[in-house]
This record gives structure tokens, C-alpha cells and sequence, in this order.
């Protein structure tokens, strides 16, 4: 897995009804874009660094979800 600044994390749950996460990812902390990531939730709008597990993805831009909230986070 490999993520560039800007990329976009998609953590889905590993039962029906558990919520999707989606976060911005806002810094790499190797620069091969290998994981952990720092990552900014848009659920909570907090940061946290994340080692992405099999029900991850990374999108190059921003989930449809994630469309009607602002991109800044605020």
C-alpha cells in the first residue's frame, strides 16, 4: 500500500453496521509513501497516525461520502 499526501483513506467495518471511515491523509512518515500515515477523520476531526489493516483502501481523491464536507476539515 502506498499513499501520497492529499490521498484518501476509506476504513470500512467489519460488520454491517459499523460506519465507514474516511480520512485526508495529511503526512507520510516515510517518504515511500509506505504506511503509517497521519491521517485527518473527517467523523471527528481529529488526526491520528494510521497503520492501514486489510479493510483499508486509498484513493487518490475524495470518497463520495466525504464530498459534502470541507476538504479543510473546518
Amino acid at each position: 500500500m502506498r499513499a501520497q499526501v492529499g490521498h484518501w483513506i476509506v476504513v470500512h467495518g467489519r460488520t454491517l453496521d459499523a460506519p465507514v471511515r474516511e480520512g485526508r491523509i495529511d503526512e507520510l512518515l516515510h517518504a515511500d509513501g509506505s504506511p503509517p500515515y497521519l491521517v485527518h477523520w473527517l467523523d471527528d476531526d481529529r488526526r491520528s497516525v494510521v497503520f492501514p489493516g486489510p479493510d483499508a483502501t486509498i484513493v487518490p481523491q475524495r470518497p463520495h461520502a466525504a464530498r459534502s464536507a470541507p476538504a479543510d476539515g473546518g
